[in-house]
């Protein structure tokens, strides 16, 4: 099986989106299901427990080379999703981007594009693309 495009993705969701067509209901469904999926990585940690958060300040120094921000700075993270949890977390996940997908499609953007532009400015400004 072929892997799905970002356009053919867009054309599925809009082929189905039937009773959120609304900008204002389709943002607020994006919103919901991002706090949906970000509730699936909470109760990971809260209610399985598979993953821990460890978190502290980062201690990152204007001196220090790249590899070393690499090797000092981390995701705060211990574990792995377990297999349950991984399917709730995808299946939130695919949730907002189905929604993603319905708000791109409303304001006619293509996720294509905005893919390819956000590739082309990482690759651009590199390390400093998000400070």
């Amino acid at each position: 099986m072929s892997s799905l495009t970002l356009k053919q993705f867009q054309d599925q969701v809009s082929e189905l989106l039937l009773r959120h067509r609304s900008l204002l209901d389709v943002l607020s469904k994006f919103q919901q299901s991002g706090a949906a999926a970000n509730r699936s990585v909470v109760k990971s940690i809260t209610e399985c427990g598979c993953i821990q958060v460890h978190a502290a300040k980062q201690e990152y120094h204007p001196e220090m080379t790249l590899d070393e921000a690499k090797d000092v700075l981390g995701t705060h993270v211990s574990g792995h999703l377990c297999e349950q949890c991984i399917e709730v977390v995808s299946t939130e996940l695919g949730r907002n981007l189905f929604y993603m997908s319905a708000l791109s499609n409303i304001l006619d953007v293509n996720l294509e594009q905005v893919v390819e532009n956000e590739s082309k400015k990482c690759t651009t400004l590199g390390l400093f693309n998000m400070s």
